[in-house]
């Protein structure tokens, strides 16, 4: 079995005690909002809460994804994305100020069930405190399991390669992604669609699925790139590969803004008043800047450097692409979270844009103790699945 890396790349090493700090800081800071503006501290951590589970879930679906299709650039990305899922019970453990803080955020758990919403007769049933904890509990047990049962086989072919290890690998997988799929949607539903409880949308937890992915996706080639001038990476990774991850980077991309606009144009051509509030409380009070910016930097930026194949192959421009994805898309998840609390409780004029304090210590508090979480699994595993027999053929060039 080949040793964990004990000894990480300069970069990695010197970021894992400050994001420690960061974390410590930013979350003694959100404590302090919690007692003094209670429902922007809900409301922030919920945003951060968002954008950081979508690194461990998305990292779950991608390696899922990996198991089933192989190729290289699977096998190249395969334990960024394990150490990313195996953070998903610390998520659940991170979720508890959400599940205490429910009348904060959601109002329909501020009053009785449906009370005051013309809800229907089922949303009465399936918006209630007790079912929600329930279901929350389900998504994180289900999501748990799948990324245990992943890194036990991980690891015990680390030990002792098994062509039937292969074999489990795809058998879970398979049904794996169509339930993450589904769990995600609902959560999606639960956690942020049902801040505003009269909207709806059938594609909402099809486009968190597809952010998750591509969050994670884009975190997994930014370690992978951290990571290459070690052994054995240094000795496997060609401009190639780097063409490939690139391609699928611009896939996820692609498959994000489709939804994206998708959900936008099917909105704006029924334009039912129970639906166009979700883009009015987006594009008004400077909100629509927001937009625009994402736009241009979610979408038509990474696309058009994508396309180009002398930029997927530098090193340098393919994980500065891919950190700004990172960065740019949480922004995705500000706009589409923060807005929502006010068109909930319906609140007019449509506030403007502003950061508060509280979205600061909260992102940072989250990202600072994930971050540091990420860095000991790193350290913990081997670069690459040692085990797996697909090492050899890479490293003699097939």
């Amino acid at each position: 079995m080949s040793a964990p890396l004990t000894t990480l790349p300069p970069a990695l090493e010197r970021a894992r005690r400050p994001a420690a700090l960061i974390g410590l800081v930013g979350s003694a800071a959100a404590v302090v909002g919690l007692f003094t503006a209670p429902r922007q501290f809900y409301l922030s951590y919920l945003f951060a809460y968002m954008f950081w589970l979508a690194l461990p879930l998305g990292g779950l679906a991608v390696l899922m994804l990996q198991h089933v299709t192989g190729g290289a650039w699977g096998f190249l990305l395969r334990r960024p994305l394990e150490c990313a899922a195996q953070l998903v019970p610390l998520m659940a453990v991170l979720f508890l100020p959400i599940a205490f803080g429910m009348e904060h955020l959601y109002p329909w758990a501020a009053e009785s069930p449906g009370a005051g919403l013309h809800a229907s007769e089922l949303r009465e049933i399936y918006l209630t405190r007790g079912f929600f904890l329930a279901r929350a509990a389900a998504y994180f047990a289900l999501w748990s399991l799948l990324a245990y049962l992943l890194a036990r086989w991980s690891r015990a072919e680390d030990a002792a390669p098994d062509p039937r290890l292969l074999r489990r690998f795809r058998v879970t997988s398979g049904p794996g992604m169509v339930l993450y799929g589904f769990s995600m949607t609902f959560a999606s539903v639960d956690w942020v669609m049902s801040l505003s409880p009269r909207w709806h949308s059938t594609l909402f937890g099809m486009l968190f699925v597809a952010g998750q992915t591509l969050e994670s996706f884009a975190l997994a080639i930014c370690v992978l790139l951290l990571l290459a001038d070690k052994p054995p990476l240094s000795e496997i990774l060609r401009p190639e590969h780097l063409i490939d991850l690139g391609n699928l980077l611009l896939a996820f991309v692609m498959i994000w803004a489709y939804l994206a606009f998708s959900q936008y144009l099917i909105v704006w051509s029924a334009d039912l008043s129970a639906e166009i509030p979700h883009y009015l409380y987006r594009t008004a009070g400077g909100w629509e800047w927001l937009a625009l910016f994402l736009v241009v930097f979610h979408f038509f930026v990474p696309f058009l450097i994508l396309l180009n194949r002398e930029a997927k192959r530098r090193r340098g421009a393919l994980l500065w692409v891919a950190a700004a994805l990172l960065l740019v898309h949480a922004l995705d998840v500000f706009w589409v979270v923060v807005p929502s609390y006010a068109q909930g409780h319906e609140v007019l004029p449509v506030p403007g844009i502003r950061v508060h304090w509280l979205d600061l210590a909260a992102f940072c508090g989250l990202g600072g103790l994930w971050a540091a979480a990420f860095i000991r699994q790193i350290q913990r595993w081997p670069a690459v699945p040692m085990g797996d027999p697909r090492l050899a053929e890479l490293r003699h060039g097939e």
